[in-house]
């Protein structure tokens, strides 16, 4: 058997090794989003195992405790943390050169634009004269532009895997009355905002929730509350569900609720998964959020959380 597993193994290997070759190397691949979409595939067929119980995890789908001990979480004030930064940075700016640190982003600006000299040496040199990351960022968007993460998704993935499991048909059979009733399917939104630029979490959701039925739409990273509560409103989505993995869920996940508030669309329940300790909990709750998904939650009883959310939001 472990003789199959690595010759199995050994031909996927070399597979792929092939399709890179046709189009031409792993970097050409990279940048047509191909190689991410490979990892991300990979990522939703190994949840729907885990999900189904195929692989098992202990402690996690098997073998779990009757109680969970609490276990006590640093809380961070991210309000303060923000506004001590950017008042550290306000203080750094005002006790600078500003003639030499112009002198330095037009020099790195002309690099960019020219495409001689070194780059790293003319950052390190604005750093010197204490350029901000930012300043020599946007020094440098001029003539490269600034890379947009690729939203799409992958299809059918996880259903392949998760479909010898009880209820997932069930649930299907249930999104789809729903669209029958409403004359639309349920639609969510996935979103990541703030910094936090981690989303194979949240692209697998989104893969698992599409291959049941939902319409699924992605938003870009690292978007504002602002940003996303329009981007919601203008795709008439139902719902909006926050992946959060970088303790920002304090902070946005309000900003988010009060956003489709003040823009008109407090019909838009808001549902959040990833990352976050139980202590925060009672506290998204009072926000207004509808559903709360941490690590460990099959994404099947998620989407059935979600999709009986919906409901309810539309008959009030």
């Amino acid at each position: 058997m472990m003789e199959k597993l690595t010759q199995d193994m050994a031909d996927a290997a070399w597979a792929i090794i092939e399709e890179v070759e046709a189009m031409g190397g792993m970097t050409k691949a990279v940048d047509s989003g191909w190689a991410k979409l490979k990892i991300e595939a990979a990522a939703a067929e190994k949840q729907a195992r885990i999900d189904s119980g195929r692989d098992v995890i202990v402690g996690v789908n098997k073998y779990k405790l009757k109680t969970e001990d609490s276990i006590e979480a640093r809380d961070i004030d991210n309000v303060a943390v923000r506004d001590s930064q950017i008042a550290r940075l306000q203080e750094i700016k005002k006790n600078r050169d500003a003639a030499q640190v112009q002198q330095a982003l037009a020099a790195i600006e002309n690099a960019a634009e020219s495409g001689t000299g070194n780059l790293l040496d003319l950052c390190i040199k604005a750093v010197r004269v204490r350029a901000t990351v930012g300043e020599i960022s946007d020094a440098m968007e001029k003539s490269f532009g600034r890379h947009r993460a690729d939203t799409q998704k992958v299809t059918g993935v996880y259903a392949a895997a998760y479909d010898s499991a009880e209820g997932w048909d069930k649930l299907k059979e249930e999104i789809a009355q729903f669209a029958t009733d409403q004359g639309r399917r349920p639609r969510v939104m996935i979103s990541k905002l703030g910094q936090d630029g981690h989303d194979r979490g949240a692209k697998v959701v989104a893969t698992a929730f599409a291959d049941l039925g939902f319409d699924v739409d992605m938003g870009p990273l690292f978007q504002t509350p602002e940003e996303c509560a329009r981007q919601a409103i203008e795709n008439d989505v139902h719902a909006v569900g926050v992946s959060t993995l970088a303790a920002g869920h304090k902070t946005l996940v309000p900003a988010i609720i009060a956003e489709l508030k003040k823009q008109g669309a407090d019909d838009i329940i808001v549902f959040v998964g990833g990352v976050i300790p139980r202590q925060d909990y009672d506290m998204l709750y009072e926000a207004g959020v509808k559903g709360i998904y941490g690590p460990g939650t099959p994404i099947p009883a998620s989407a059935k959380d979600v999709l009986e959310q919906i409901k309810k939001a539309l008959v009030v």
